[in-house]
């Protein structure tokens, strides 16, 4: 799935590790990422964010869509931050599953995503994307 990202990908998004309902992904905050305040729009954190969500979510095989999903931004991030999104699976139940994602740059906090997932009724799995 990540790998048909264009999105993501042309932000320089780049997957570091997944696994079973987990993702790493790292981001460095470009220029123009950066808003008339000096720091990064919160609306790329929270892209940054959710393709970390995207990636742990869909690991599982079903194709697999945000149904909600919400941000807390504890401090700025600057340009030339290398920053780090670390998704965890915390439920899954029927069609559904609830994601936190932590963005961090190195031991900082920078922001906490919560991500609400449903499978969707299709006939792709993650071995025919």
């Amino acid at each position: 799935m990540f790998g048909d990202d264009q999105a993501s990908r042309a932000l320089g998004i780049e997957l570091v590790e997944h696994g079973e309902g987990t993702a790493e992904l790292r981001m460095t905050v470009t220029p123009s990422m950066v808003n008339g305040h000096g720091t990064a729009h919160g609306g790329y954190l929270f892209l940054f964010a959710d393709t970390a969500f995207a990636c742990a979510c869909n690991s599982h095989g079903p194709v697999t869509v945000a149904a909600a999903a919400d941000i807390d931004f504890v401090a700025p991030a600057h340009e030339g931050d290398e920053l780090r999104a670390t998704a965890v699976e915390r439920t899954r139940y029927g069609r559904s599953g609830i994601y936190d994602v932590s963005i961090r740059r190195g031991d900082e906090l920078i922001a906490e995503f919560r991500g609400r997932s449903r499978s969707i009724r299709s006939t792709k799995t993650k071995e025919s994307r």
